[in-house]
This record gives structure tokens, C-alpha cells and sequence, in this order.
């Protein structure tokens, strides 16, 4: 056998391995790139998926806020102020209340959602009324609360709120009729994870 016989040889065997290399990472690539809606999110756990709001609220919209608490104050506009972690279960079930919440209120009032892992380490008394450090409680998230136009913190709860408790809230301060007293809504599944508020028959 010549050398340059054996030199081919030699390539056909390198190429081979290299196929077969390519192949298998193509194996392992394929279902991913072919169907993207296999994702490994799950609601379920304390993973990262992505942004908790485009994903189990089905609003994206939120994240980034419009305006910042600092801005909402100097305003005198309601802030609805929410403290999460995009790694949370409780986060992510969660999210889906504070997104129903923008339907009714999103004029009225200025969604700010504060990752959590965004706030600095500092005790409280290191921040200003205007920043949400001065106001998070870094024992768990989620953490919601509701300031009114006067800086005044109405509502202040660790741990899932329902849609009903905030809308009390909030009825509280635009000063509306309670519930009781309102049109009769009931809720329609809009998917197996969001749910909405339509007039009742």
C-alpha cells in the first residue's frame, strides 16, 4: 500500500468519526430546533424559563415597567409594586393575577414589577420612600403592595393575592363601588392558565 493510499485512508477514517460526532450533536439538537414549543418550562418549579410574565401571563408588556415607583410618586399615581424572582413557582403562578390586574387599571394606575435579585442588599433605612428597596422584605417573594397617590402603602402582602383582594383595594382607592354593589363578572378560562373577567349572564 502506497503512502498516498494510506493518507486516504487515513482522511476516510477522521471524516468518518467526524460525521458520526456531527450526527450525534445533530440527535441531541434537532428536537429542540424543530419544535421550539417543547420547551422544559413548567409552572411547576423552581426553574428559570424566561420572563415569568410573557410566559405564564401572557403579557410581556410588563416587563420592562413603564415608569418607575420614583416617577409614579413624583406623579401621584398608584403604583401596584410586586417583587418577584423569574425562578419562583409561587412567581410564576402568581404572575397571571397581576396581568388580569392591568385590564382595569393599567391607566390608572403604574404596574412595577421588581426583580428581586435587582435589589440591593442594604438595610432599609439605607433607602428613599421613592426606591423599592425601601419597601421589599427580602424574607420571600412574591411580595405585592399597592401605594396610593399619596405615597401611602394600602396594601402590603407576602405570598399569592387574589385578583378579588387587590380589586378591593383599588376600588378602595379610586373610591368605586365594592364589588357587591357593581355589575355581577364571572370568569372565563381563557387558557389552562389565564382566566378573565366578563359580565355575568
Amino acid at each position: 500500500m502506497g503512502s498516498f493510499e494510506f493518507g486516504k485512508l487515513k482522511l476516510r477514517r477522521l471524516l468518518g468519526r467526524w460525521l458520526m460526532v456531527g450526527a450525534a450533536i445533530a440527535t441531541l439538537l434537532l428536537p429542540t430546533l424543530c419544535f421550539p414549543d417543547a420547551a422544559l418550562a413548567s409552572l411547576n418549579d423552581d426553574r428559570y424559563d424566561g420572563n415569568i410574565f410573557a410566559l405564564y401571563a401572557g403579557n410581556g408588556a410588563i416587563v420592562p415597567p413603564r415608569a418607575t415607583l420614583a416617577q409614579s410618586l413624583k406623579k401621584e399615581k398608584p403604583a401596584l409594586l410586586f417583587f418577584y424572582v423569574d425562578d419562583s413557582s409561587d412567581c410564576k403562578e402568581y404572575s397571571f393575577a397581576i396581568s388580569q390586574l392591568q385590564a382595569p387599571y393599567g391607566r390608572a394606575v403604574n404596574f412595577v414589577p421588581i426583580a428581586a435579585d435587582a435589589v440591593p442588599l442594604k438595610e432599609k433605612s439605607a433607602f428613599e420612600p421613592d426606591q423599592p428597596g425601601y419597601y421589599f422584605n427580602k424574607d420571600s417573594v412574591p411580595q405585592t403592595l399597592i401605594i396610593d397617590g399619596s405615597g401611602k402603602v394600602r396594601f402590603d402582602r407576602i405570598g399569592a393575592v387574589s385578583y378579588e383582594d387587590l380589586d378591593d383595594v383599588f376600588r378602595e382607592v379610586f373610591d368605586l363601588l365594592p364589588r357587591d354593589q357593581s355589575e355581577t363578572l364571572r370568569r372565563r378560562v381563557v387558557n389552562e392558565l389565564n382566566v378573565e373577567l366578563v359580565p355575568a349572564d
